[in-house]
């Protein structure tokens, strides 16, 4: 492994804080690189991928701090690397004409990123920590992770809304009634900010599976409503078989319904109801 690998992932660290929160700014990644240098000696120096690159400085930083950083702390290095290496793939293939050190520097930030990114997920391929196990479930198929995400689930102890609505989601086809429950639970416990319409659509398409077709009519409304998607309305009509009467009520529904998820007060009524 790396050397510099070990001082950005290591559970221990050489040296101090540097004193960076005396100064109200330890989430500049300016002044963090200024203070830790091997925090960012890795990475291009230009301004591009400007938001990729902070990401991961302001996390590295953060994990400097722990002599033994948490499973989640991990899992989310390996995305910002991720996000950060794919970035810079890109722009690393922009030619500078005139400064050909940018282009050679990108090239070589990027280099070191994969080879960076590999070793991370090397390090951390025998963790059953439930992110590193999911982050494996996702990225590589891997069944055992997957297997240790189930578990978590039956145990009753799944609480990240990233993974469960990702179950929930690999679910949909193969366990309708164990999505559903995932879904609704989403629903019930996600904030309003936070809320996917695309969970309203993926109920809906569980409910044309199982053939009830006014509680399909109902979540693809409440789709539509919080989604900047159109639909063709005869179309969506024909779900119910054009009875304009129940579609009014199951509008009003519809309706209430996103008002009670948006203002945190989905009812455990409304929850047993879509499970019928």
């Amino acid at each position: 492994m790396s050397q510099n690998f070990v001082l950005i992932t290591s559970f221990t660290f050489i040296g101090a804080f540097f004193g960076l929160f005396g100064c109200d700014n330890d989430r500049n990644s300016d002044l963090i690189c200024k203070n830790n240098p091997e925090l960012c000696s890795d990475l291009h120096k230009d301004s591009w991928c400007r938001f990729e690159k902070g990401d991961l400085i302001r996390h590295r930083y953060l994990l400097k701090q722990s002599s033994a950083p948490t499973g989640k702390e991990l899992y989310q290095q390996l995305i910002y690397l991720e996000n950060y290496s794919k970035c810079i793939e890109l722009a690393a293939g922009v030619q500078h004409k005139l400064n050909t050190d940018r282009t050679r520097d990108r090239e070589r930030a990027f280099a070191v990123s994969t080879q960076t990114l590999a070793e991370l997920q090397a390090f951390t391929q025998n963790n059953n920590d439930l992110h590193l196990a999911y982050y494996r479930w996702i990225r590589f198929n891997d069944q055992a992770g997957l297997a240790i995400v189930e578990q978590t689930y039956q145990q009753g102890q799944l609480t990240d809304p990233e993974i469960i609505s990702q179950l929930a989601a690999h679910y949909v086809r193969y366990q309708p009634n164990d999505a559903k429950h995932l879904y609704l639970t989403l629903l019930a416990n996600t904030e309003a900010e936070l809320i996917s319409p695309d969970w309203f659509l993926a109920l809906a398409s569980i409910y044309k599976q199982q053939q009830d077709h006014q509680k399909e009519y109902l979540l693809t409304r409440a789709y539509l409503l919080i989604s900047p998607n159109h639909v063709n309305e005869e179309q969506l009509l024909a779900i119910i078989q054009g009875n304009k009467h129940l579609a009014q009520r199951l509008d009003q529904q519809a309706t209430e319904l996103i008002a009670s998820v948006m203002s945190g007060s989905f009812a455990n009524s409304a929850s047993e109801l879509l499970l019928k």
